[in-house]
This record gives structure tokens, sequence and C-alpha cells, in this order.
């Protein structure tokens, strides 16, 4: 099976995951308790009845759940998000403002925990039993045992209060400028140390597995450089385990940037989402939902991609 046979073939199999997705989606958010005419109209008591059947009538929300979803349904394939109940402004316009801030935090702590992890499984995986290794292996533990937030809250207090070296809150600067990339560093780091370690010890173990295989002792018999064995082959073939967990990394960081944007106030798509459930913005937290749900979908169709780029024999193996 060619590359390109594989890609479209992966490409339908995402369609009934995405509605898959969003059927969940549409079915949990409506299992919140409340909505957002309770919002709007003062509390399910002090509201005006008129005015709530008013409201309902106007977001469709007096339609039965099969018919609210076909026409979400419907809205969304034509891209036409409605507006929030909430705020008035339109839910497309608010999650493509605060994307963008949730996907360079994101991507920002992912390509750190690259930065960081593949070196350090390198020097541990080539060095096994040294102080290098105890090291990785202590500092992995604790950047998977550390939870993100109390990191965030310590690195804010250390280097925003007590220093003063970053701002607490995040500046009213544009996106790319110097203030904001400045700001990033700490909810990078906050985000980016738990990916970083499980990379690391990922990397060390596939490294130390190729190590044992017969093709190295061979090149290592023909008297090929260490770091030629190394960096041509041991690393070549460990990186495959390697590249489908930081695919999957990648959509879980944007994903969990929910909790890191609710320590350090920044703007993007977890603030926006925690935000909308507490007033219980019903177009927004589908819209918000269903944008993180085919994040962790391309993301894995990116990894398979790669993965049957690296290693061919999959595309074989799937055609069978």
């Amino acid at each position: 099976m060619s590359l390109r046979r594989y890609a479209i073939k992966r490409l339908l199999l995402a369609i009934p995951v995405l509605f898959g997705v969003s059927v969940l989606t549409f079915s949990f958010v409506h299992l919140l308790p409340g909505d957002a005419v309770d919002v709007l109209s003062g509390g399910t008591a002090a509201g005006d009845a008129e005015l709530r059947e008013a409201i309902r009538a106007e977001y469709a929300l007096d339609r039965p759940l099969h018919e609210q979803y076909l026409l979400w349904l419907r809205d969304v394939l034509v891209l036409e998000f409605g507006t929030s109940p909430v705020t008035g402004r339109s839910v497309g316009g608010e999650i493509a403002d605060r994307l963008p801030r949730t996907l360079i935090l994101g991507s920002a702590a992912w390509a750190l925990s690259l930065v960081i992890g593949i070196p350090a499984g390198i020097v541990a995986a080539v060095r096994p039993g040294e102080p290098a290794d105890d090291v990785s292996r202590v500092a992995a533990l604790a950047g998977v045992a550390t939870p993100n937030f109390w990191l965030g809250l310590v690195l804010l207090l250390i280097f925003g209060v007590h220093l003063n070296w970053v701002r607490v809150i995040p500046p009213d600067a544009p996106l790319w400028s110097v203030e904001t990339v400045r700001f990033l560093i700490l909810p990078t780091i906050t985000l980016g140390t738990a990916s970083a370690a499980i990379v690391m010890r990922l990397l060390r173990s596939s490294m130390l597995r190729e190590l044992d295989a017969d093709y190295v002792r061979t090149a290592r018999a023909k008297g090929l450089p260490e770091r030629t064995v190394i960096g041509k082959h041991v690393l070549r073939n460990a990186s495959i385990a390697v590249v489908t967990v930081a695919g999957l990394q990648l959509a879980f960081l944007v994903d969990g940037a929910i909790v890191v944007e609710q320590v350090f106030s920044w703007p993007g798509m977890g603030r926006l989402l925690v935000r909308s459930v507490s007033r219980r913005d019903v177009p927004t937290i589908q819209l918000a939902v269903l944008v993180f749900g085919v994040a962790v979908v391309l993301a894995n169709l990116l990894v398979d991609l790669v993965y049957a780029l690296l290693d061919p024999r999959i595309r074989y193996d799937n055609e069978r």
C-alpha cells in the first residue's frame, strides 16, 4: 500500500471518530445542571417565564435534543457556529481569538519537551548506571509526579513575586511581542516538564533495547565509529516509538493547557472553556470541546502518517 493510499484510508477512518466526538460533546454538555437561560434571566425562580421561553425559542433550546444536535451539526459543517447567548459574541470569533494563544503555549511546551527530553534520553542510554543516568531517572520521576498547577504557582512565587524577573499577569501587548514571549517562559516550563520526562525515559528505554540488537554488534564489529552507530542506526530505530508519543503529547499539551492557563491567567481556550462552563454557555462549550477533540484526532492521524513513513511495514500490515 502506497503512502498516499494509506493517508486517504486514515483520513476516512477519522470521519466516524469526529462524528462520535461531536455526539459525545453535545450529549455531555446537555447533562450539565442548568443552562444559559438561568444566567440570562437571573435564575430559575427569579426569571420571567415569558422571557425564559423567548430565550429558549431564540436559541432553539425548546426543541428536542436530537433536533438541537442536528441543527448544531448542520451549522458546524458549514462553519456557522452561532452566537453565545451569554456574551452575545460570535462563538467562532471568540474561539478564533483564543485558539492561537493556546496553540502557541502548547507548541512551545512541546518543543521544550523535545529539546530537553531527546538529548537527556540519549545521554542516559549511552551511559546506563552512571551518574547521568541516575540524575535523569530522578528528574523524570520528579517531572511526572509534580502537578503542573503547583509547579506554576511555585515558579510565579519565586520568579514573579520574590525576584520580580517576569510579570505575574499577561501583558497587554501583541501576541508576538517581546513582553508576551518573555511572559510565556514560565507557562512553557510548567506545561512541558512532564512531557519532557516522558520523552526522556521512553527514548532511553528504546535505545537500550536497540543497543542490544544484533545489527549494532555487527556495526561495531565492522569498525564504525560509536557516534555513527548511535546517531545513524540506534537513534533512528528508537525514534519510532518516540515519534508516536511526541505526536500524542502535542495534542495533550494543547488540551492540558486548561489548568496552566488558569494559573497564569493566560487568555486561551482553557480559560474560555472554564468560564463558559461556569456560565452554562452551551454553544461555546460545545465548540471548544469539539476543537480539543479534533486536535487529538489530527495528532493521531499525523502520528500514523509519520509512523508509516518511518516504518513502511506499518502500511502493509494494515493491508493484510
